[in-house]
Formats: structure tokens, sequence, C-alpha cells
């Protein structure tokens, strides 16, 4: 990714994890990244690379002002969507009965910040670029490939985020995939959205990332023995091969092969 990413697009995700260094060690080692803990100045926030592009971000989690909290949050990915006026969109997720959790902030000069759920619970980030645009390498082996929405009111979800952003929603045209819904910008799929009742009972609405990689059942094996939970055993679906896992810390994440995608040589 060479140009800044189009309002209402996924641009970026990070993981809050208790052990910082440990979830480092996992994703690096599982899909090829670079990462450390960062400096001071940004609270140790890791930038984890893959061919020297930024990918993702890992990060301790702590209250704001920096300490430990007494209880640990759930080990979780955060999608966030770019937008270009962060002020703006946040006044509209009140005006659309969404919750805003955090900022808008800056983030140095790499760009600000907010932390918003929508109406049924689900956490989602926002972003307007400064110097830092978001994922610089994405649709590779290792990299984001999907970020999907996972709620209880199909419509009403589409509501709410075609009243933050200028994104639209369609039912997808896939064969197989009846039922699945995507959010577009100018005419083009950038995410999805699915029915919470195909979930297990007792799952919350929640943002998922989806990474491409070359092996599905390959990387999962990799997974669960770096100590890895398959809550979804790799299974063919519309959309290709994919598999859901939690990582040792909990945080969950899908993996997917596009049968559009060539096996490497």
């Amino acid at each position: 990714m060479n140009v800044p990413y189009k309002p209402g697009t996924p641009c970026w995700i990070d993981l809050m994890a208790p052990d910082q260094q440990a979830a480092i060690d996992f994703y690096c080692d599982l899909f090829g990244w670079q990462g450390e803990v960062g400096p001071e100045e940004t609270g140790g926030y890791a930038v984890c690379t893959l061919k020297g592009r930024p990918v993702a971000g890992i990060m301790k989690a702590m209250n704001p002002d920096g300490t430990v909290p007494d209880l640990m949050p759930p080990t979780m990915w955060t999608t966030y969507l770019s937008t270009d006026d962060i002020e703006s969109t946040v006044k509209s997720v009140t005006e659309a009965h969404g919750t805003v959790m955090m900022g808008p902030a800056d983030v140095m000069d790499l760009g600000r910040m907010a932390v918003i759920a929508d109406p049924a619970g689900a956490v989602v980030g926002l972003w307007q670029a400064g110097t830092f645009g978001g994922a610089g390498i994405v649709n590779e082996h290792g990299a984001l490939i999907w970020n999907e929405l996972v709620t209880g009111d199909l419509p009403a979800a589409s509501a709410f985020y075609s009243a933050i952003l200028p994104v639209s929603t369609a039912r997808s045209e896939m064969p197989g995939g009846e039922g699945y819904v995507e959010f577009k910008v100018a005419g083009r799929a950038v995410g999805g959205m699915m029915d919470l009742a195909a979930m297990p009972p007792g799952v919350p609405p929640h943002w998922q990332p989806y990474f491409h990689v070359d092996s599905v059942d390959d990387i999962q094996a990799a997974a669960v023995r770096a100590g890895a939970s398959v809550l979804a055993p790799a299974f063919d679906m519309a959309a290709g091969r994919m598999a859901v896992l939690a990582d040792p810390q909990g945080g969950a994440f899908s993996l997917i092969k596009s049968p559009t995608q060539e096996d490497p040589a």
C-alpha cells in the first residue's frame, strides 16, 4: 500500500495482550513478522513488519495512565477504519447511538485515533492518518486480507456504519455466500459482516481480522504447536479455505487462503 486508505476502509489492526513479548514472539514466528517492544514514549507499542512494511501493532494491556489493570481485559484484536475527519466521524458516532470509548487523540505526528463501540457493542478503532497511513502490505502470506464484523442485527449495523463513514453494504453475490453482507467503499468490497446466530452461544459482537496464508492447514498446525487453540478447524467455504484460531493468550483471528491464489512454487 503506497497510497492513503479511502475513508471507511479497514487500515490497521492491533492486539492488546497481557504478555506483550509472548504475543510478539508467537505472531512473528507464525507469520514471519519482525517486531520488538517499542520505545517508552509510545508506551512500548510494537509495530510489527513484514518485508520491511508495517502489518500490525501489538501492545501490553494497560490503563490509559500506563498502570497495569487490576482486572485484565480480554486479549483481542482491534480493527481500525480510516477516516479523513476523525472529529466529524466521532460526532456522528454519538448521533447514530454508538459509544465513544476513547479519543479523538493525537498519536505524535503519526495520526489521530479514537476507539468506539457500535450500538450492538462491537469495538472498532478509527484512524486519521498523519505520517502513518496504516498497513503497508496486505493480501500476502502473513498479512491482513479481510476484516469482518460479527453482529446480531445486520440491518442495524449496516445503518450505523453507513451513517458514520462513506461505506455502503450489499448482500454478497458469491456462490455459497448467501446471507453474507459486504462493506463497500466506492463500490469495492473492503470488509464483511455475518450474523452472530452462526456463532457458538455466548460469543459477543466483534470485529475479526483474517490473515492470508499459503497453507491454512500448515499454519493451523504450527499455531497449535505454539500453544494456540482451534476454534474452527480448517474447512472449505465460498471464499476459500479458512480456520479460526485463538492465540495462547486468547486473541481470536482467522486464517484464509483464497482459491484464486496459487500455491507458491
